[in-house]
């Protein structure tokens, strides 16, 4: 049987088209996200984000550089959106998530993007940043439904969303794709000025798996539902890699794939922070690993 994504099921009696409205009327007092601004994103106002009511994208394409079961051979087809609900001062890709670079869209707009990734075979639809404009996201995916989209669609989040959001979510999302950046709510707040990071974040994973289950892969390699976690390793265990394995293992499920990242290099503003100015050791990355093995974590991508 052919795969049919969440998305067109909904579709087939209009609860699509009531969720993006929903999505819509939060945007009037925001709490879309984490941080909860309660600014009225619709007249102008800006939250912490600072993003009006249109999503803002910076660049699209097929993306080789993904994990193995989101690329395939044809690639993940990623929608960068600009601007971020986190603020990590050590962010590689600063000059997207803290500027406003990239051209704001219509749901239309962004809805024929969706469609042209299609068209270039690429075997889902990757959002990336996705958190703060929710609303005209769904607004897109009502757009591209109706017009034939049918390939999973990923959330790729900085883990910091609201259960509010995630419900709307339900149903639409075929694979969550949420970082765990921290385990220590005062870490996560001085190396990305956010407040009860793990609170929220542990929250919102357990609502993603409650949705979803476990990341499910077909006979050919790719994803097309569940959960998949990025975890990126900081010098000086920043991270609290330890915690976050158990908590995956013991509250979340063991064959959550969880993809222990070890690229962190110092960008943007990490040389003012004496932890984050270096790269991480082999060592260091080592124990992490087998932190994650200790911890009985069955599916870990560890390239």
């Amino acid at each position: 049987m052919s795969y049919i994504p969440a998305y067109n099921r909904l579709l087939d009696h209009s609860a699509l088209e009531e969720r993006a409205a929903v999505a819509y009327e939060h945007l009037s007092q925001c709490d879309l996200c984490g941080h909860e601004c309660g600014v009225d994103r619709l007249t102008g106002e800006r939250g912490v984000c600072q993003t009006s009511g249109r999503a803002r994208i910076s660049s699209y394409g097929p993306h080789h550089g993904e994990e193995d079961p989101l690329r395939g051979s044809r690639g993940s087809g990623t929608i960068f959106f600009t601007r971020c609900n986190l603020h990590c001062q050590y962010c590689q890709n600063h000059d997207i998530s803290q500027t406003d670079q990239g051209e704001e869209v219509e749901p239309e707009e962004l809805a024929a993007i969706m469609l042209e990734l299609q068209g270039y075979g690429c075997h889902n639809i990757n959002l990336v940043s996705p958190s703060h404009v929710v609303a005209p996201i769904l607004g897109a995916i009502v757009i591209a439904a109706q017009a034939g989209l049918r390939i999973p669609i990923v959330y790729n989040t900085g883990g910091y969303d609201s259960i509010i959001t995630l419900k709307l979510l339900e149903d639409v999302i075929d694979i969550y794709m949420p970082d765990m950046k921290y385990a220590n709510p005062r870490t996560a707040l001085h190396y990305s000025k956010i407040r009860n990071y793990p609170q929220i974040n542990q929250a919102a994973v357990k609502e993603m798996h409650r949705q979803v289950g476990d990341l499910k892969i077909n006979q050919e390699g790719l994803a097309t539902r569940g959960l998949l976690i990025r975890h990126l390793v900081l010098p000086n265990n920043l991270a609290g890699t330890g915690q976050i394995v158990k908590f995956l293992v013991d509250e979340i499920s063991p064959n959550t794939y969880v993809n222990l990242m070890n690229q962190y290099r110092p960008a943007f503003k990490a040389n003012q922070y004496p932890k984050l100015k270096r790269k991480i050791t082999p060592t260091e990355y080592m124990d992490a690993v087998l932190l994650a093995n200790e911890a009985g974590l069955q599916r870990l991508d560890s390239r």
